[in-house]
């Protein structure tokens, strides 16, 4: 009944139902069903399916984004740890799959026995990054015309970990079960941690340190922090990643001053299949959900129709299902 109450918990393909349409409306006019993938020509299919963070994140600038590495499926445990120690990481650390959607599969891992464990059920090729420890995290969407030296950034969600504050005489899980978004995540986190530990009166104990949705982060609607200042920084930053005009920029940081000076660090950059996710703020209305990704489906159109007039190819039929044929076999081991 939570999930069903509340559009954000529904699932995607029913959310973009209504989506689909103007999809093929809008690839009606661009006369590809692949328009999208021209929108970053740097990043494959435009960032919409099948595409790799790791490669995303080298168009980044080295001196705002955190450590990364690359691991295929089944690496060796005592490489992997090699190449960490070479780069000087400690725990913790994020590990997540170099292809994946919506958190699936991003681990904070604590320890060495989490890392071992991590490695072994990978399904997929998987990335290890150092974990940035910077008490806010924002996803920061930001586009631009091809033709146009200024963008803008058109939303900014805030991601409000999931936690409870302790009373004193309750267990983790018992303060779990007085609030609907964490009672989601019990059966979850019951497998990761000791639930029956009774916190302090007034400790806050956050119970997920990782921004997702999927796992019980609340996602606030930030758009009051859009500012002059900050789509400046957005611009600069983003003339500096090759090809990528439209997309979200993961991010974290010290402050909202910080921000507005370009102090953070990106954690990930998702393109054409981003979204606007200050949408998903508690009581937000479908229907101005959907006002809010109709637009940004018509700039993705624009987007990439321009570039494509710049010379930019669309995806053909047969790229796009050499990329869902990947996508599949992966699935299908995951």
């Amino acid at each position: 009944m939570i999930r069903l109450r509340s559009w954000e918990y529904w699932p995607l393909y029913v959310v973009y139902f209504p989506i689909f349409f103007y999809w093929i409306w809008q690839a009606i006019l661009s006369k590809s069903m692949f328009f999208f993938s021209a929108s970053n020509p740097t990043i494959e299919s435009g960032g919409m399916l099948g595409e790799s963070k790791s490669k995303i994140l080298e168009l980044v600038p080295d001196e705002v984004k955190p450590t990364t590495l690359f691991f295929s499926k089944g690496e060796d445990i005592k490489a992997v740890i090699t190449e960490l120690e070479h780069e000087n990481l400690t725990y913790p650390l994020i590990a997540k799959p170099d292809m994946g959607e919506r958190g699936w599969h991003v681990e904070k891992i604590r320890d060495q026995a989490s890392l071992d464990k991590y490695i072994q059920e990978s399904p997929v090729d998987f990335l290890i990054q150092e974990y940035i420890d910077l008490p806010i995290e924002l996803g920061v969407f930001y586009y631009r015309m091809p033709d146009q030296e200024k963008g803008e950034v058109s939303s900014i969600v805030v991601k409000d970990m999931l936690k409870v504050i302790g009373d004193g005489r309750s267990s983790l899980r018992e303060l779990m079960m007085q609030y609907d978004r964490a009672k989601l995540q019990v059966a979850t986190l019951e497998n990761e941690r000791d639930l029956s530990v009774i916190p302090l009166e007034g400790q806050e104990v956050e119970l997920v340190g990782i921004g997702n949705h999927g796992k019980g982060t609340t996602f606030l609607n930030g758009n009051h922090l859009i500012t002059e200042e900050l789509r400046q920084q957005f611009d600069h930053l983003s003339k500096k990643v090759d090809g990528f005009f439209y997309g979200r920029y993961d991010l974290r940081c010290a402050s909202y001053e910080a921000l507005n000076r370009g102090e953070m660090k990106i954690m990930e950059l998702n393109g054409a299949g981003a979204e606007p996710a200050h949408i998903y703020h508690p009581g937000f209305s479908l229907l101005e959900a959907y006002r809010v990704l109709f637009r940004h489906w018509s700039i993705l159109a624009q987007i990439s129709r321009a570039n494509h007039q710049r010379g930019v190819k669309y995806l053909t039929f047969g790229e796009a299902r050499e990329i869902w044929a990947r996508i599949k076999s992966k699935q299908a081991v995951a």
